[in-house]
């Protein structure tokens, strides 16, 4: 549903960025599969691995398949997930399809190298599919069925998904050898590692919590040399009883060490915890410190 504080201008580009998102990953993965993947008989996992491979056993067009086994999983979706995602994952599989047979140069792949084939294609494979799943859609059915299964019977999506994907390399084993299959499972690890960082991004920050009795203090010499905001919150120790000023920040990874130097001078004792923050937005990184 659109947000109704958007103009309608607003939400038509938002309409238009997300077909263009939409279009450009399955056309990214579709030039990952055809031109470095299916070439060497390395498959991916899921419904488009049962496609390879039931277009190499058959003769029958791999998009054709792609998106007539994914018909199912649309339906499925359609009850359990929402009329949106299926819409948009309907489009993102079309045009996975159309793609693929764009891109149907078996004769000509850019490498015969198995390892390279791997790697690149494991790399533009993920930035692909983290393309469509960032503009909420996907380009494989098992996805939508472990998200139903493990709802009904209580196990994890990751591990219905790598479930179905044992199968499925397993076939590729014995249809392929398993020399492929181990390449096939290198370019799945691959491929997810890059839909996170495609989901995440790659300009990862750290959230600081800071616990001293100098807190003040060192916030203070926080917002003066390191010109980032600082939120004091409230706490007491529960084994002092004292009241504490815990200090929180979010900062990048290069002034990461300039911060614990900083503490160090102030409080050599202070705790300090770091957790990687993936996002954040919203508001100003600066301090509200008069000029």
């Amino acid at each position: 549903m659109p947000d109704k504080d958007l103009t309608k201008k607003e939400q038509f580009f938002l309409f238009l960025n997300k077909i263009f998102f939409l279009t450009l990953g399955p056309f990214i993965a579709a030039f990952a599969l055809e031109i470095f993947l299916v070439p060497n008989n390395i498959i991916d996992g899921g419904i488009v691995g049962v496609s390879i491979i039931t277009s190499y056993l058959t003769k029958i067009n791999l998009g054709l398949l792609v998106f007539v086994i994914n018909i199912p999983f649309f339906f499925l979706a359609f009850n359990k997930i929402g009329k949106k995602f299926v819409v948009q994952t309907f489009y993102a599989i079309g045009m996975l399809s159309l793609f693929l047979n764009f891109f149907n140069t078996h004769q000509h792949p850019v490498s015969h190298d198995l390892l390279l084939s791997t790697v690149f294609g494991g790399i533009i494979l993920g930035t692909g599919v983290g393309l469509v799943l960032k503009h909420e859609g996907s380009l494989d059915g098992t996805e939508i069925m472990s998200l139903v299964l493990s709802k009904k019977f209580g196990f994890s999506v990751g591990e219905w998904i790598m479930t179905f994907n044992i199968f499925i390399y397993g076939a590729s084993g014995l249809v392929f050898g398993w020399n492929k299959a181990m390449y096939a499972v290198l370019t799945y690890f691959i491929a997810y590692r890059v839909i996170d960082v495609v989901l995440e991004g790659l300009n990862s920050a750290k959230s600081i919590e800071i616990i001293s009795d100098k807190g003040y203090e060192i916030g203070q010499e926080l917002l003066e040399r390191l010109d980032i905001g600082v939120t004091y919150l409230k706490g007491i120790g529960a084994y002092s009883g004292k009241e504490k000023n815990i200090i929180y920040c979010v900062i990048s990874r290069l002034e990461l060490a300039k911060l614990k130097q900083i503490i160090k001078e102030i409080d050599p004792r202070a705790f300090i915890a770091i957790v990687d923050v993936h996002e954040a937005y919203g508001g100003r990184r600066r301090g509200g410190r008069k000029s």
